[in-house]
């Protein structure tokens, strides 16, 4: 039978000797954690080998004891001291905040997070792309499949639309441009010379570079929200369970109607771009329009500017297209992540196209179209 737990104290060797008898467990402590709570001195004897049973409970009380008061325990046997080494194992302190790493490690994780997924979401994009490739192929291969509809409705939201802001924005632009280069060239005698730095640039970087960054901002995103939304309501499943795919449905109208209007566009924002620039020169230079139309056509014949924006546009507004509805078809959760999702293609998309600008300049520059 179990008896309650109980200690007797005697004095041996000069050192104090607690002896335990009954159970140390849970139901038969009774009063004993109050009794050796108001023990006196340290450097106690716990002998045991008179326990019965002892539970969690009665070895975490033993533990507690021997370490508060500098004590011993003896006498247990091998299931108690198997007991006690767990107890004392686990009686460690618990933080409820860990301590931060290192500053230099933290960097490092977070360059080596940022790697792996940009490195990830590459490859998604070339999955993407060439997931949208042979849905192209079977387009191609049953022309009845091919959405008209779709991809005129996307030319208008793509160009006609856009059309406004673009001009607008090149106008501006141009203006700029032409300020700050006569203002340089004024320090060489050189003012006539803003012509040229307006008709090149226009045509060979700001038309198209600007006219993609917006194309992204305004596109890009739409479509990245479109798409996602579809997404969270479950309509792009419902799509494939009635037998249509998403990227014909979904993607291509979006790609094909991007890669169309991109050249115009650009080529649009190039014109206006000039026209700003001849107005600044007109007011301020006091370059008549006349002259300012023939020094710019001076300027570009001959050379590849007009053949470089027609290459990158398209290139460009693929890779707008395609970060858009890429990101658009990874919303999965909920509401919040459209809005991510939808930024990301937006920041994606002018990244890649600032990346591939680089590289075209390169290498035109190689091939010798200076």
């Amino acid at each position: 039978m179990s008896s309650v737990a109980r200690y007797s104290e005697a004095q041996e060797d000069g050192r104090r000797v607690l002896r335990f008898a009954g159970d140390l467990t849970l139901s038969r402590l009774g009063p004993l954690p109050q009794r050796l709570d108001r023990l006196k001195g340290r450097g106690f004897v716990l002998d045991i080998s008179g326990v019965g049973r002892m539970d969690t409970i009665g070895a975490w009380l033993l533990h507690r004891t021997a370490r508060e008061r500098g004590g011993e325990i003896v006498g247990a046997d091998a299931g108690a001291a198997s007991l006690l080494r767990q107890v004392g194992e686990a009686d460690k302190p618990i933080k409820v905040r860990p301590d931060p790493p290192p500053p230099v490690m933290r960097v490092m994780d977070q360059i080596g997070s940022a790697t792996v997924l940009a490195g990830r979401t590459m490859l998604g994009l070339l999955a993407f792309f060439g997931a949208m490739l042979i849905s192209l192929w079977a387009v191609i291969q049953h022309p009845r499949r091919f959405r008209l509809n779709a991809v005129v409705q996307r030319f208008e939201v793509v160009g006609v639309h856009a059309f406004g802001i673009i001009g607008l924005m090149s106008l501006l632009v141009g203006i700029v441009i032409a300020q700050q280069g006569a203002v340089q060239l004024r320090q060489f005698g050189a003012e006539v010379f803003t012509v040229n730095l307006i008709g090149r640039a226009a045509v060979k970087e700001l038309g198209v570079l600007m006219t993609a960054i917006m194309v992204a901002g305004r596109s890009g995103s739409s479509f990245a929200a479109e798409i996602g939304s579809m997404k969270l309501a479950e309509e792009v499943d419902a799509m494939r369970t009635i037998g249509v795919s998403p990227m014909e449905a979904l993607v291509l109208p979006r790609v094909i109607a991007t890669v169309a209007m991109m050249p115009l566009l650009a080529f649009y924002a190039a014109i206006l771009a000039i026209v700003g620039g001849g107005i600044f020169c007109w007011i301020s230079l006091g370059i008549p329009p006349i002259t300012f139309v023939q020094r710019v056509r001076e300027v570009l014949t001959g050379t590849t500017d007009v053949w470089e924006l027609l290459i990158k546009a398209p290139v460009f507004g693929l890779i707008i297209a395609m970060a858009g509805c890429f990101q658009g078809m990874q919303v999965k959760s909920d509401a919040e992540e459209v809005g991510l999702r939808t930024t990301t293609a937006v920041v994606q998309a002018i990244f890649l196209v600032i990346v591939l600008d680089a590289f075209f300049a390169v290498f035109f520059t190689s091939i010798g179209w200076l």
